[in-house]
This record gives structure tokens, sequence and C-alpha cells, in this order.
């Protein structure tokens, strides 16, 4: 009987995989809580809809296109210094192989293995593609799947945007009575979801994360709608 193939993501693909949902919901937690202190520190100050449509739009952008600049320029630098360590590791293997196979050999024996097996296994990993095998095992990279800048761009900027959407609509769309409670329960449920998402990726306490972000989400929007009444009485 043939056995069943587990398909389920291993090592790299995985972690991956993880790091990009905890960016994701870290975008989102970052749209949901700039956003939501931009629009309730304006309604401190006004209940005209279209003033805050205009700084909740504004905010928006602003920190989705920040966002997506900053991940660009992070995560290209990132590539270039795999990249640049790559073109290091393929001239040395090409000027001095046997140090590079002694060098893998004992990267691997650091690994566990007993120096017979370390040997042969470098050996067999160097037949394979040499310069795959130490970029794995010596640098931690996999020369296939290199850190792309548009991609983490472009998630950054559509994560920042979700997250943005809620405090935006919440504040505009219902009747000028509502807006406020509608806004701060949506915001910090919100903050309890991102939270208890972010815990859970990251294998850490869930109810401290959740009430760091839920702390830290009431704290901004209280300090903004403060600073916005005051200078909304004020007349500024």
């Amino acid at each position: 009987m043939t056995e069943p193939m587990h398909e389920e993501p291993h090592g790299g693909a995985l972690g991956s995989r993880l790091n990009w949902l905890r960016a994701a919901v870290l975008g989102a937690n970052d749209g949901i809580v700039s956003t939501a202190g931009i629009v309730v520190g304006v309604a401190g100050a006004t209940d005209s809809r279209s003033a805050l449509l205009t700084a909740g739009l504004a905010g928006l952008l602003a920190g989705s296109m920040s966002m997506a600049a900053g991940e660009y320029v992070s995560v290209s630098t990132q590539r270039d210094s795999e990249v640049a360590a790559l073109a290091v590791e393929k001239r040395e293997l090409r000027e001095q192989p046997e140090a590079e196979l002694q060098e893998l050999t004992t990267l691997l024996q650091e690994r566990g293995l007993s120096r017979p097996v370390a040997r042969e296994a470098a050996e067999q990993l160097t037949a394979r593609d040499a310069l795959k095998a130490h970029a794995r095992v010596e640098l931690g990279i996999d020369p296939d799947a290199l850190t792309n800048p548009w991609h983490a761009a472009w998630a950054s900027f559509l994560a920042f945007t979700a997250g943005a959407l809620l405090p935006l609509l919440a504040i505009v769309l219902p009747p000028a009575g509502l807006r406020l409670v509608v806004t701060v329960v949506s915001v910090l449920a919100a903050l309890v979801l991102t939270g208890w998402a972010s815990a859970r990726l990251g294998s850490a306490d869930g109810k401290r994360a959740v009430l760091r972000n839920v702390v830290g989400g009431a704290l901004a929007m209280g300090v903004t709608y403060a600073a916005g009444s005051l200078l909304g009485a004020a007349g500024v």
C-alpha cells in the first residue's frame, strides 16, 4: 500500500511564510492605530464629515506610501547584501575550492555530524551545487528565493491600507452622534484580533499581546482626541 504523501511546508519555506504573515498583521495594525489616531483627533475638533474623510484619506495614503517606500528600501538593502555575499562565495569557490570544501565540512560537523559523514555530505553537496550548498549552510541564504523588494513594498502597502480602511469607514459612515463610539469600539475590537494573531504567529503569550495592543491603541486615540478637542475649543 502506498504511503500518503505529506505536502506540509518545512524549514525555510514555512519560516518565510510566517514572516510574511507576521509582517502583514503588523502592517494592518499600524494602519489601524495611526489612522484611528488621526480621525479621532480630527473628530475632537470638528464633526464635519468632509474634514474627517479628508484627514483619514490623507493619513491612509501617506502611511501606506511611507510603509511601502520604507519596506522597499529595507528589502533592497537586504537583497544587495545577499547578492554581494553570494558573489564573494562564488569567487572563493572558484579560487580555493578545497578550502571551501573543508569549511563546509566543518560547518556540517558543527551541526552534529561526525567528521567522516560531514566530509561525505560536503562532497555530495558540492558536487550537486556548491554555491547553493554554501549559501544555505554558511550564509543562511537560498539563492533561488532571494528577497524581492517590490513584493515587500506591495505587501506593506496593501496591509496598511486594509487596516486603515476600518477606522476611516467607521468615522465617516455612522451618524454624527455615533461616529466616535463606533470608531473606538471597532478599532479596539480589531486590535484584539491583530494582537491575538501576532501572538499566535510569534508563539507568544496571547493575553499580553492583546493587552499591549489595546492599551496602546486606546492611549493613541485618547491623546489625539484630547489634542483635537483642545485645538477645536481654542478655535485653531
